[in-house]
């Protein structure tokens, strides 16, 4: 369900143990809300809203964390009648001006290319709904901002074309979404990177924390900006080890970090 039902190549790096959290052979920790697609399609819905906890084996920074929670959202159009629904949908809204900067200069190429079973028209038409939804999104979270916003081309083994929407912040373009369309469209939003922008929280792994001097900041329905609580320096520690074939991957080594000092390691570079 989490790769099979999707396309995944058997040799794409998603499945690596050094990327997804196994159990047996059979089982393993969901790694994004996308392996519930198919699943809910079969019920005869044609949109949806999905939100779920998801794991992933990764590096130690700010912004990655082995446990996330994902947003998937889709909607699915007849093949014959796309663009009109989208084309009367889009003519009856306007997204209101804001200081957010757009970026995107993604195009249908031969290395994001148009599935050959979709009408061009109706794909540039749902091409459009999804940018159009998603920036609106963008929009009314971060209305009064000063954002910058970029579309990237990206790759996924079940929908093609494909992109990224990422912010700039602290310097940095932060991916919050990867998408793509059907004949429809599909997209996964990282809700934690998501709140670092809106509430401007440094580090993903507060949202862990049971410390009342981050918790008592936040009250529901209210947006209101993190205080940095903490005046102690990082310390910065030095480890030498040897390897003994050609297969080490720097995520293997953060598991062990992780095992052993839990979140108080802020960052590691190799």
């Amino acid at each position: 369900q989490n790769f099979d039902e999707l396309g995944f190549p058997k040799d794409h790096v998603g499945r690596s143990l050094s990327d997804s959290y196994y159990i047996n052979k059979d089982i393993m920790l969901r790694t994004h809300t996308s392996a519930h697609q198919l699943q809910i399609f079969r019920s005869n819905v044609d949109k949806f809203l999905l939100t779920a906890d998801v794991y992933r084996r990764d590096e130690i920074d700010s912004r990655h964390y082995p446990v996330f929670h994902q947003m998937e959202g889709a909607r699915i159009f007849p093949m014959s009648s796309a663009a009109s629904i989208i084309e009367k949908e889009l003519s009856s809204e306007t997204l209101a001006p804001t200081q957010i900067k757009t970026i995107d200069d993604t195009m249908i190429t031969n290395n994001n290319p148009l599935q050959p079973c979709h009408d061009y028209d109706a794909t540039n038409a749902v091409i459009k709904h999804l940018k159009h939804s998603l920036n609106g999104m963008v929009k009314k979270l971060f209305i009064g901002q000063d954002l910058e916003v970029r579309w990237q081309d990206s790759y996924f083994p079940f929908t093609s074309p494909s992109w990224e929407m990422e912010i700039l912040y602290h310097g940095k373009w932060l991916e919050i979404c990867g998408h793509s369309d059907k004949i429809g469209w599909a997209f996964g939003l990282g809700l934690e990177r998501i709140a670092m922008v809106l509430f401007n929280i440094p580090d993903i792994r507060l949202f862990w924390s049971e410390s009342p001097l981050f918790i008592e900041q936040f009250q529901p329905g209210v947006i209101s900006k993190f205080k940095p609580y903490s005046k102690y320096p990082s310390c910065i520690k030095d480890i030498s080890f040897w390897l003994n074939d050609n297969n080490f991957h720097e995520n293997n080594f953060c598991e062990i970090v992780r095992n052993v000092a839990g979140d108080i390691v802020e960052d590691t570079k190799l």
